[in-house]
């Protein structure tokens, strides 16, 4: 089924609101410690969009940390609920954001097409044997 964008989203109590042109370029699971704790304890399933394809209107509160790939990300949070919205590598040229599925109006557009980072995984995290899966990082 095809979900031919745009598409919406917000964070729970709605003053942060996401606008999406097109569909995802991919959708992820991703295990990476960070994801674990903004997850608590579980993966994070991400939509990935083109950064000129996203507008975010309302009030953010931004939180910078060095992943462990390195690189810096950048992640987004409703001021007034605290909902994580998304986050991004800040890397130059920019690169995809990462809609957290949560925060779509419509979730299915986020159909995991890939697992990242399952070195970093629990013992009983539950993984699709079907879709592709990458210890860290998938390859650019």
């Amino acid at each position: 089924m095809t979900h031919t964008g745009p598409h919406t989203g917000q964070c729970l109590c709605g003053a942060v609101k996401l606008s999406l042109k097109g569909d995802p370029i991919a959708a992820r699971m991703c295990w990476c410690h960070d994801c674990q704790r903004l997850a608590s304890g579980s993966a994070t399933v991400n939509a990935l969009f083109a950064p000129e394809n996203v507008t975010v209107t309302g009030p953010v509160t931004l939180h910078h940390k060095t992943a462990d790939s390195g690189n810096t990300v950048e992640r987004a949070f409703c001021s007034a609920c605290g909902s994580h919205v998304f986050s991004r590598p800040l890397l130059d040229p920019p690169v995809a954001y990462r809609i957290r599925a949560g925060a779509l109006d419509n979730p299915e557009i986020a159909k995991p097409t890939g697992i990242i980072w399952t070195a970093s995984a629990p013992s009983w995290a539950v993984m699709d044997p079907a879709l592709p899966q990458f210890p860290k990082a998938p390859p650019a």
